[in-house]
């Protein structure tokens, strides 16, 4: 079976910004701008998002400092002086604060049109608002998917941090069989550790420093060599050399065709050496003879794994 990450595997990994809705009486270019300030200090897809639509709206992004993230659940950090937390809902029950149930409401409704939200709070002030960004489907995603099982893979899988509802929305585009969400990188190691027990041995395909313990735990960690992070890229056994799913079909096809050619060489070498060993002991082959037939084998071998340049998947 094969495991996927969303961001950035299945999809384009390319968030824009599609929603700024402040709370109260914070004006939308501020709210924008603590974040985008914030979100500077990452490499998240999401914070890109961000910071390219407070550029595109002229904004100036003050400075931010004390900046640390937490994984699967946001950042937070000091901007103009206050404490501000940008993320999503586990980051607000994990310190024990209730969201308002009208903001709430409006979460969910974006988060029901396939759009990832994070929630803006100040710790001097509550809730200052809300953003939601969406990101773009691959568009050869269903395709990749539909190419994997014609090869023989018994089960397709998306693992995420995101949200179920964004999770849902991409699974049912894509057509794999199953889909996790809300998932910490130790999440994604447990879970891939019970799919082996269930299905044997499994590939994990991911681009992000959230999917290294995962790339490391399966079988066969696969990244995705375009818009990898170099974690991922060190981490995984197979590096996709450019930022394109079709390559995943193809060199699963080439692997299958690898291991044939590698049996057909090891047996057609073994024959020869049973072979030359049998008449130099029963009909006393000459030596020149014995070597031509020895030296002559490993050309053909030479010659047959060669194939594998013309390979031509099927």
């Amino acid at each position: 079976m094969i495991a996927f990450d969303k961001t950035g595997t299945l999809t384009a990994g390319k968030p824009a910004l599609t929603d700024l809705i402040p709370w109260g009486d914070t004006p939308p270019e501020e709210l924008l701008g603590l974040v985008a300030a914030a979100e500077a200090r990452s490499e998240h897809p999401l914070a890109v998002a961000v910071v390219q639509g407070a550029n595109r709206r002229g904004i100036s992004l003050p400075t931010a400092t004390e900046f640390q993230a937490h994984t699967g659940q946001g950042i937070e950090a000091l901007v103009t002086g206050q404490r501000i937390w940008l993320g999503n809902e586990r980051l607000f029950q994990l310190r024990g604060i209730a969201i308002p149930a009208e903001l709430r409401h409006r979460m969910q409704t974006l988060e029901n049109e396939g759009k990832t939200v994070m929630l803006l709070y100040a710790v001097d002030k509550g809730f200052l608002g809300l953003l939601a960004v969406a990101d773009t489907l691959r568009p050869n995603a269903a395709e990749i998917i539909s190419a994997l099982k014609r090869l023989g893979i018994r089960k397709t899988v998306m693992l995420t941090g995101d949200n179920p509802c964004v999770a849902a929305a991409i699974a049912a585009q894509t057509g794999v069989d199953e889909f996790h969400a809300e998932l910490l990188p130790e999440d994604k190691v447990r879970l891939l550790q019970d799919l082996r027990r269930r299905y044997g041995a499994i590939a994990m395909l991911g681009d992000g420093v959230n999917d290294a313990p995962a790339l490391a735990s399966a079988d066969v960690g696969i990244a995705m060599g375009g818009a990898g992070t170099d974690v991922a890229l060190e981490t995984a056994d197979v590096v996709l050399m450019a930022d394109d799913l079709t390559h995943l079909p193809y060199a699963l096809g080439l692997a299958r065709h690898a291991r044939r050619i590698v049996w057909q060489n090891l047996t057609f070498a073994l024959a020869v050496i049973v072979l030359l060993v049998a008449t130099t002991s029963g009909l006393d082959l000459p030596l020149p003879l014995g070597v031509i037939g020895h030296e002559g084998s490993t050309v053909l071998v030479v010659f047959n794994g060669l194939r594998l340049l013309r390979y031509i998947p099927g």
